[in-house]
């Protein structure tokens, strides 16, 4: 075998393509996995073909692809990008927002449908039955909010928020909304009532 040429070695022609030549090697390799030496003498006959090539394309014989690398050419690949998506969020409104459990949305989601059905249905008892429903909805906000991490401070921060905003857009937009939805017969009071618990539904559930 030592008499052959590289070409006769990897059992390719002289006018083979460099896939052709690339195939033969990698079939010869799998061939003979368990025999080192003929490996070596595969990837030295290799080798000298690529050599030959260069050889020719120097000659302006041949083009070589680009993507054929040479083994004096041969370099080490450049570390790929880390590809993950950078952060889009800042990181302190990530330490706010949290990625809440089906139980963590139905709970909170029960007693505030149970609490705005009282507030709709229930208008003879006036103002009263409201501000009741409204200090049952802070506590259960604080509590939901409290037992995720514990920091009670923040939970009745964020209650607090939750309160004044819905209270305050109910006020505003109230009357607009009722005249434009005129079958829902409720008063301003309860629209800002039912608006706020669903503020602090969402408060404790998708803070922390």
């Amino acid at each position: 075998m030592s008499d052959q040429n590289p070409y006769e070695k990897l059992g390719v022609s002289e006018e083979a393509s460099f896939d052709e030549i690339q195939d033969a090697r990698n079939n010869q390799l799998e061939q003979h996995s368990g025999d080192a030496k003929r490996q070596e003498m595969i990837e030295a006959a290799y080798d000298a073909i690529l050599m030959d090539r260069l050889r020719m394309r120097q000659e302006g014989k041949i083009k070589v692809p680009e993507r054929i690398r040479f083994p004096e050419l041969r370099v080490q690949s450049p570390p790929k990008e880390n590809l993950t998506p950078r952060e889009q969020s800042p990181a302190w409104l990530q330490r706010m927002l949290d990625k809440p459990t089906p139980a963590d949305i139905l709970l909170p989601g029960a007693w505030y449908l149970g609490l705005s059905s009282i507030s709709m249905f229930y208008p003879n008892g006036g103002n009263q039955v409201l501000q009741l429903a409204l200090v049952v909805g802070v506590g259960i906000s604080i509590y939901f909010l409290n037992r995720k991490e514990g920091k009670f401070g923040r939970a009745v921060l964020f209650t607090l928020i939750g309160l004044i905003i819905g209270l305050i857009a109910g006020g505003l937009f109230a009357s607009w909304l009722l005249m434009q939805i005129q079958f829902v017969n409720l008063t301003p009071n309860q629209f800002s009532t039912v608006l706020t618990f669903i503020l602090l539904w969402l408060v404790s559930s998708f803070l922390r």
